[in-house]
């Protein structure tokens, strides 16, 4: 029997009635990107066998935290805890051990690491430090040496290391840090290793210091050039210069709380160090401040990484670094990348210096007359001592070395960054970055002419949440190798065979990728490029690209759909029609034909469209993605009744069909589940809750009428008053209670608060 006033049978109403439940007890879908941040369009988990990587292990090594790539490009060096190996990688795949070498830490320094109070279990073991291309037939390399650094020189046969002899293990104190969680950094320039690091046990005297050549030189620290808290993170070579990039305590600004700052130091690779002044120490040593900021915002002060592209330190070349932020915003940290122009990095070292007030303790501008040569300046021979003792107390320039930000992500802290470039079909140039991250993803970046960053995927590389702790690229090879505590992945530079459609394809804007309508498949670069290919990186307009071919719908885009997903369902029952993103950079509706799907009947949730199958509301159901302003069906459903089959659409003859069986829950008649997943646990919980609230109202109802009548029929005046104000109740009726007139409370009746307490038997 319908229901005159609905129009709606009960089973009808019924239905309805739950799935107005069902509605309020979902949680509300939150959107993933907001704002102008950029968001990775694709996301892959660990395992994902559409981003396949190639791992490589050994049981039992650790600790895989140097890479170097040979000159040739087909071999990989790596130093782990108390090893060294050499990598094969000219094959696709996992890299295969061609050898490795161990170099322990001597068991007496490991006793006396221990006796040190160091753990033997994480720290008195030789972590690798440094591990540089000497020569064509050695490598140089130093390590922590359980606390007690040592360097030594490995011999190279055909790629192959020779093992390490104990006559040519030298001190490596100054060139290696004593703790391996200490940052560091080194760089071999013209057979001469300048490095990086802490110079004592204690990791309180940072030191920038030459070896391997004559003379050694070293910065002092009793001229307070460099903070205790150092902390170094690259070092660069130039044409005439050193540049070294570290974060310390910012000593010009006076802050109540501690301020970090980003730096970049200058030596020259010519320095012989002074005569009389400075002997043994640097004499051109200069130092300026790195500003990575957004107007208007709070600057990203502590540097992670930098590395210099292209190395030829021409005019052109830009230092890429990779910040974060001492604060925090909304709770969560940043980071960012910033390009530096090496031409203004050395404009501001030519400019003018700053110069601390003694009397006062501050910083300020020094405008006195310069002595010639220039001191800083790289002069031939020996700086005369009036130059020199300028030097001592004008290190710091008063410019600071502002950046570009060319990405900035929230939510995300980035550890090591490489950098290629990569042409477009139309001759364009792009910088690719990638990022690795604290939770051992690795983030790709695409920066287009407009200096605009978008993210093309993020590559989650390990199953559990552990830093990148290296990124080297190998060019020749199509990858990117990242190491981390447990091995060496393999990460190819793309995977265009992810992407099925031309309109996939183009959206992605890989500058690696382009869709061959040939063999309607997307491909990788190669060379040369064959002239049908498509691409648009700067715009991902799939409208201008996929114009021509097989894919030519993509221009306009049409409801026939190329596909259709039939669903078989039974009145009165809840569907599930999932919607999936392929992009999280598209924003995605649903239709129902050329009308507009009812609110009442059905809803969007986690992208999957919630139908109560009823009258009418069978037909066709399209899910669709806007991205870059262009429109494109993702899936296509032709829902049908078991009871009453639809008519065929003349309009959508000859569209290929596919049977599916989507999620559904039948809440009427008691017929059988015919669903993976039910929703009756939902409306289980919907009625008990229910039931719940409306058992606790009406004992609430009938609590307040007994609790009056049970006051009336309290008998008054039976020996006993009422109590003043803060007074408590005794707990024993043997002993009397006095009553509170002429009542003086005494200090042992006032609490910490100085409060009244009140008069308490017990």
């Amino acid at each position: 029997m319908a229901l005159p006033a609905l129009g709606l049978d009960p089973w009808s109403l019924l239905s309805l009635f739950l799935f107005q439940l069902l509605l309020l007890l979902l949680p509300p879908t939150t959107a993933e990107g907001s704002g102008q941040e950029p968001v990775p369009r694709v996301r892959y988990y660990a395992g994902d066998g559409r981003r396949a990587l190639s791992l490589f292990q050994q049981k039992d090594l650790r600790d895989y935290d140097i890479l170097l790539l040979s000159n040739d490009g087909n071999t990989l060096f790596v130093g782990a805890r108390e090893a060294i190996l050499a990598l094969n990688i000219q094959d696709p795949g996992v890299p295969r051990l061609h050898n490795r070498i161990p170099w322990p830490a001597s068991d007496k320094k490991k006793m006396e690491c221990a006796f040190k109070r160091k753990s033997n279990e994480s720290q008195c073991f030789n972590f690798i430090r440094v591990l540089v291309s000497f020569n064509a037939t050695h490598l140089y390399t130093c390590g922590t040496f359980a606390f007690s650094p040592a360097c030594t020189f490995i011999e190279l046969k055909d790629s192959k290391l020779m093992p390490i002899l104990e006559d040519n293990i030298t001190e490596g104190k100054g060139q290696s840090p004593f703790n391996p969680v200490h940052k560091h950094t080194a760089v071999l320039v013209d057979g001469m290793l300048y490095s990086g690091t802490m110079n004592n046990f204690l990791g309180s005297d940072p030191i920038l210091i030459r070896t391997l050549g004559h003379p050694v030189l070293k910065t002092d620290n009793s001229l307070n050039w460099l903070q205790a808290d150092a902390s170094f993170v690259a070092a660069i070579p130039s044409t005439q210069f050193v540049y070294f990039f570290f974060e310390e305590t910012a000593s010009e600004f006076d802050f109540f709380d501690k301020l970090h700052t980003s730096r970049v130091a200058r030596v020259c690779k010519n320095d012989v160090g002074g005569e009389k002044l400075l002997q043994k120490k640097w004499t051109t040593f200069l130092k300026a401040q790195l500003l990575c900021a957004q107007p208007g915002q709070l600057p990203f002060n502590i540097i992670r990484h930098a590395v210099l592209w292209p190395a030829n330190s021409s005019p052109a070349s830009h230092v890429y670094a990779v910040f974060t932020s001492q604060w925090q915003i909304s709770g969560t940290k940043s980071s960012a990348v910033c390009a530096f122009s090496l031409t203004d990095i050395e404009r501001v070292f030519e400019g003018k210096y700053k110069e601390l007030n003694k009397e006062t303790s501050h910083w300020t501008t020094y405008m006195g007359s310069e002595t010639n040569p220039r001191p800083g300046s790289c002069s031939v021979g020996p700086s005369s001592d009036k130059a020199l003792t300028f030097m001592k107390d004008h290190f710091l320039m008063d410019e600071q070395v502002v950046g570009t930000p060319l990405l900035v992500k929230y939510g995300v802290e980035y550890t090591k960054l490489a950098v290629e470039t990569a042409q477009d079909l139309e001759g364009n140039s792009h910088l690719i970055m990638y990022l690795g991250t604290t939770t051992g993803s690795l983030h790709k970046a695409v920066v287009s002419n407009n200096s605009s960053a978008h993210l093309v995927e993020e590559i989650q590389l390990f199953p559990a949440p552990e830093p990148v702790r290296n990124l080297q690229l190998a060019p020749t090879q199509g990858a990117v190798f990242a190491g981390f505590s447990g091995g060496i992945q393999r990460v190819p530079r793309a995977n265009c065979s992810v992407y099925e459609s031309c309109v996939d394809c183009v959206l992605a804007r890989d500058p690696h990728c382009a869709w061959d309508p040939e063999s309607r498949t997307c491909r990788l670069l190669s060379i040369p490029v064959p002239k049908s290919w498509k691409q648009d990186i700067e715009r991902g307009n799939p409208g201008w690209a996929c114009a021509i071919g097989p894919m030519g719908r993509s221009n306009q885009p049409k409801s026939r759909p190329q596909i259709i997903k039939e669903v078989l369902a039974v009145p009165n029952s809840i569907l599930e029609l999932p919607c999936p993103h392929h992009s999280a950079l598209a924003s995605y509706c649903w239709s129902h034909g050329a009308a507009t799907i009812p609110e009442a009947s059905s809803t969007v949730y986690n992208g999957s469209l919630l139908l109560l199958l009823r009258d009418g509301a069978g037909g066709l159901y399209q899910c669709w993605a806007t991205e870059h302003g262009f429109s494109y069906p993702v899936v296509s459903y032709w829902v049908d009744s078991q009871d009453q089959p639809l008519s065929p659409d003349p309009e959508l003859a000859g569209i290929p069909r596919e049977r599916v069986e989507a999620p559904l829950t039948r809440v009427g008649g008691g017929a059988a589940l015919a669903a993976q997943r039910s929703y009756w646990p939902h409306f289980l919980t919907v009625t008990v809750l229910l039931a719940l609230v409306l058992s606790g109202a009406l004992i609430f109802l009938l609590a307040s009428p007994l609790g009056a009548l049970r006051a009336r029929g309290k008998v008054q005046g039976c020996g006993t008053l009422p109590l003043p104000p803060g007074e408590k109740a005794p707990l024993s009726r043997e002993q009397p209670l006095k009553l509170p007139k002429e009542h003086r409370t005494s200090a042992s009746n006032v609490d910490a608060d100085n409060n009244h307490l009140g008069t308490e038997v017990a």
